[in-house]
């Protein structure tokens, strides 16, 4: 019989049980955000690993509360096996209690998938959070 973590909850749509990761976290030195953490497993060469860094990061700066943090696949091999990261980059999205709610993996993702899976995580992000300002009205005639 496989070994259960009893961190494992529920997975909001269903499948393989979530994992509470505050713990880990806390051993890796990192501070979550408050209302999210995007959290990207990385390698030294991995190229789509740059692209995601730079679209995280600037969702992160764009949106409060949610943290970009970057982990090193290859130094954290125990944790990289528990999670079943198979390739870089690998996001995790967790919500403010540091439980997975979404994730993706192999080519970076878009700004637009990303502000989605945060809706997941802490529920709507307001227009001042998460987009960029629109063109200015066009004044009357």
């Amino acid at each position: 019989m496989p070994a259960v973590d009893s961190r494992a909850s529920a997975h909001p749509y269903g499948g393989e049980p979530r994992l509470e990761l505050a713990s880990d976290l806390v051993e890796l030195g990192i501070t979550p955000g408050t209302r999210a953490t995007l959290l990207q497993f990385s390698t030294a060469f991995c190229a789509p690993c740059r692209m995601t860094r730079r679209i995280l990061a600037d969702v992160a700066a764009t949106v409060a509360g949610v943290r970009h943090l970057e982990v090193d696949a290859e130094s954290h091999l125990e944790l990289v096996r528990r999670l079943r990261i198979r390739r870089t980059p690998t996001v995790l999205v967790l919500d403010a209690q540091a439980r997975e709610v979404a994730r993706a993996s192999g080519a970076p993702p878009g700004r637009a998938a990303v502000f989605a899976a945060l809706e997941v995580a802490v529920g709507a992000v307001s227009a001042a959070e998460g987009e960029a300002p629109g063109p200015a009205p066009c004044p009357a005639p």
